[in-house]
């Protein structure tokens, strides 16, 4: 990672991987009760292009309350952590990363971003090392929800691993202690993690997050099915579901799921399924963790972080929150 405009990257995944995970994550969440999938299968490229919509809509203020912390409080970050190396965690477009890389100054900043797609990788990498001729970029594609292996990095001064855009909510809670204690495994006494959670609102605040007046994020939920008739040969037909955002007390998360409006066999033949729904029966497509701040703090140190500084919108009622380990 040395010289202008360097740009590495390395791939850690099989090129069947999408296909596998895909295959595993549906079979498995089809025939169980309730039926329940992974969210990662919405974001092809109609997917993605429906959840920047959803950004931008009056009822989902999450992504904007983040951008705005960060416009706020990147050049905080970069005082606090004195960091000459960043680790993104889920990049993407690494839009909200650049006000981070701008106050962490990106002339000789090594920057790591990790995503699955190698789509996004490549796009993202070859924009910012436009903008930004000095910066030392590798880009690593992985699943960062395994164990991770990062490339080499200079030994001298503290690094950055940002998690952002309350990823973290798409974790059930069992899940979250691990993944947590394994980014804890990875830092150094010196190092840093920012993370962006979205917090406890009102029942109607958050279902309606998730259920926008325009029917938006309807069809991005829906656009599960279309992934699946084209990826796995099925025959979903997504007139027959309906949308519904549900508030899981208990387990403090929103649900999206799909409604059967009638009785229902639907074939996927990718998987040599038949795959039977009730009228009314319903399909849990997405989990998102709403947190309370003291909760959050918890479940941070439990694995062995100690938080930092935390700073909050009040009034979108989100999160960043810089923590070390400990």
């Amino acid at each position: 990672m040395t010289g202008t405009r360097a740009y590495g990257y390395t791939d850690t995944l099989d090129a069947e991987h999408y296909a596998k995970a895909l295959r595993a994550d549906i079979r498995a969440g089809l025939t169980s009760t309730p039926k329940s999938t992974a969210p990662t299968w919405f974001y092809d490229a109609r997917g993605s292009e429906l959840f920047e919509e959803i950004t931008q809509l009056p009822e989902y203020p999450l992504w904007r309350a983040e951008l705005g912390l960060l416009q706020l409080h990147a050049g905080d970050v970069a005082a606090q952590t004195g960091a000459r190396s960043m680790v993104e965690l889920g990049s993407g477009s690494s839009t909200k990363s650049k006000l981070i890389i701008e106050a962490l100054r990106p002339t000789d900043l090594n920057y790591v971003p990790v995503d699955v797609s190698a789509d996004a990788l490549h796009q993202a990498s070859a924009q910012l090392v436009r903008d930004y001729p000095g910066i030392r970029l590798h880009a690593l594609r992985a699943d960062f929800t395994a164990p991770l292996v990062l490339p080499a990095l200079p030994e001298d001064g503290p690094r950055l691993i940002a998690f952002l855009g309350s990823t973290l909510g798409n974790f059930r809670r069992p899940a979250r202690g691990p993944f947590l204690r394994g980014l804890r495994s990875i830092m150094r006494p010196e190092d840093f993690l920012l993370i962006g959670a979205d917090l406890v609102k009102t029942e109607h605040e958050m279902t309606a997050a998730y259920d926008d007046a325009q029917g938006i994020t309807a069809e991005f939920n829906k656009n599960l099915l279309y992934v699946l008739n084209r990826e796995l040969d099925a025959d979903f037909d997504p007139d027959a579901f309906d949308h519904v955002s549900v508030w899981n007390s208990a387990e403090s998360h929103i649900e999206m799921r799909l409604r059967s409006r009638d009785e229902q066999l639907v074939k996927v033949r990718g998987l040599g399924l038949a795959v039977h729904f009730v009228r009314g029966e319903e399909w849990i497509t997405e989990r998102s963790a709403k947190f309370t701040t003291d909760g959050l703090q918890a479940e941070m140190a439990n694995a062995g972080l100690r938080i930092n500084q935390a700073w909050a919108d009040p009034n979108a009622g989100f999160t960043l929150t810089l923590a070390t380990a400990h």
